[in-house]
C-alpha cells in the first residue's frame, strides 16, 4: 500500500495498468508519421503523448486519435511535453492540450 502511495504521488502509472505489448511498435510508427512537435515544429526529442492518459482509458492506449508529437528539447526555452501536455507537471493532464498546442503554435508562427 505504501508504494502505491508513493507512486501515485510521483504521477507513476499504476503497476496494474501496464503499456501494451504492442506499444513500442506503435509509437515508432507514429512518429514516423508525425515527425515534429506540434507546438513548436522541433523535430529532436520527440514524444508520443496520450491526450487521454492510457491509465486513465486503457482502451485508447494504441489509438492514434488519442496521440500527438509533443518535444522535450526546450526550444524556445519551453519543454513542449511538459508545459502543454502536462500543465508544467508530470502527474497532471492538460485535457485541452490540442486548442492549447494549435494556439502556441500559431503565437509561434509556426
Amino acid at each position: 500500500m505504501l508504494s502505491y502511495i508513493k507512486d501515485k504521488l510521483q504521477g507513476k502509472v499504476p503497476k496494474k495498468n501496464k503499456r501494451s505489448s504492442k506499444w513500442r511498435k506503435v509509437r515508432k510508427e507514429y512518429l514516423k508519421n508525425h515527425t515534429y512537435c506540434i507546438v513548436c515544429g522541433s523535430s529532436t526529442k520527440l514524444e508520443v503523448h496520450h491526450i487521454v492518459p492510457f491509465h486513465i482509458a486503457p482502451d485508447k492506449e494504441l489509438d492514434v486519435t488519442n496521440l500527438m508529437t509533443l518535444c522535450e528539447n526546450k526550444k524556445y526555452g519551453i519543454n513542449c511535453h511538459l508545459l502543454m501536455g502536462h500543465l508544467g507537471n508530470y502527474r497532471r493532464c492538460n485535457e485541452n492540450v490540442r486548442d492549447d498546442a494549435t494556439a502556441w503554435r500559431d503565437k509561434l508562427g509556426k
